[in-house]
């Protein structure tokens, strides 16, 4: 496949700049794939598409306020930095973006916040944005820790271009996530309310939690025509016990397993066995999912709408079909669904 054949006209006022006033009362698209017919639904509506004993697997990372803002010494210019990982816990050592990057060389400090108690040291350029920085402050790791949480942002995504505001904290992470580690919220999960999650347990649907900690690599362009030649960031993956059990379980038993989010769908296919079972995992994945695929575990899948070349789009399109799915986009477009992160959501079954 080629980068082309994902390529569309859409019109921004379609990307979300807010949630939905009510988590579950985002819109639906349902795609049957065998029968090849579109409804337009309700989020709370996915309750008539599951029954007992069918496994919704997703993703429990949480997003951390990766977003500061710093000031360089002696100049004061203002410079966005965007934390990715940690390298080293001691040493206190980041990989981080920086924004304007052309200010920020070698040797140059950043200080936060308005008593400047937390300061910044570049040590090491790693792309054209990126750069290793050593975080310099006086306390414990853990106060360390709760200066960054203090002091950073929700980081919303670039597309919205509004201030962030309070309830952006609570909106831009799901109710189940739990594991600390995201630079971005696995966004399909963001349509559960704890109503419909109880809801869902009451009909005797199973819960299978994985940890896939999203990172910006999973929002990169595609600079590339031939798919192949793509590479995607790693990302840090862990599948326990439980979740295997629970969702072979399922698989044994011929239920419906559904991958709520590319996030968990591309968990769970990095760490299948030969025959078609979910195996437990702690590592890290750079698996890039596209046209044509053979899926191993899932047969259902829930997903936000996607930009155009973006490879969330193409993973999409490798469940659902790609002629199926760029005709459902042309539908979402007609009836002005909303896209991207705070936007609705599609359930192909």
């Amino acid at each position: 496949m080629k980068l082309s054949h994902f390529g569309f006209n859409l019109p921004d006022e379609l990307l979300a700049e807010y949630p939905a006033e009510n988590r579950d009362e985002s819109r639906l698209m349902v795609l049957n794939r065998k029968t090849q017919t579109i409804e337009h639904k309700m989020f709370k509506d996915i309750m008539d598409y599951f029954d007992e004993g069918d496994v919704m697997i997703i993703n429990n990372t949480k997003v951390f306020p990766a977003r500061l803002y710093g000031n360089k010494e002696k100049t004061g210019a203002r410079i966005e930095v965007f934390l990715l990982r940690e390298l080293n816990e001691e040493q206190r050592l980041w990989d981080v973006l920086v924004d304007p990057a052309r200010k920020i060389r070698i040797g140059n400090k950043l200080y936060f916040g308005d008593d400047d108690t937390l300061v910044a040291e570049v040590i090491d350029n790693t792309t054209s944005r990126g750069r290793t920085l050593r975080f310099l402050y006086d306390g414990s790791y853990k106060e360390f820790r709760n200066k960054l949480t203090e002091l950073g942002e929700t980081p919303l995504p670039k597309y919205i271009k509004r201030e962030v505001q309070p309830e952006d904290e609570e909106r831009y992470q799901t109710i189940f996530a739990k594991n600390e580690g995201a630079v971005a919220a696995p966004t399909a999960g963001l349509h559960f309310s704890k109503h419909l999650l109880k809801r869902l347990e009451i009909k005797g649907v199973n819960f299978a939690e994985v940890t896939l900690h999203v990172g910006l690599g999973t929002f990169n362009p595609v600079e590339v025509e031939d798919l192949s030649k793509h590479k995607m960031d790693s990302e840090e993956l862990i599948i326990n016990s439980k979740a295997v059990d629970i969702v072979n379980n399922g698989i044994k038993n011929k239920k419906r397993i559904c991958a709520v989010g590319t996030t968990a769908m591309r968990a769970i296919e990095s760490s299948v066995s030969s025959n078609g079972k979910l195996n437990e995992m702690e590592g890290w994945t750079n698996k890039f999912i596209f046209p044509p695929y053979d899926f191993s575990i899932a047969n259902c899948m829930i997903t936000n709408f996607h930009t155009p070349k973006s490879t969330l789009l193409m993973m999409a399109s490798a469940f659902g079909g790609v002629d199926f799915v760029k005709k459902a986009y042309q539908e979402a477009i007609k009836e002005k669904y909303k896209f991207y992160s705070y936007g609705d959501a599609m359930l192909i079954i």
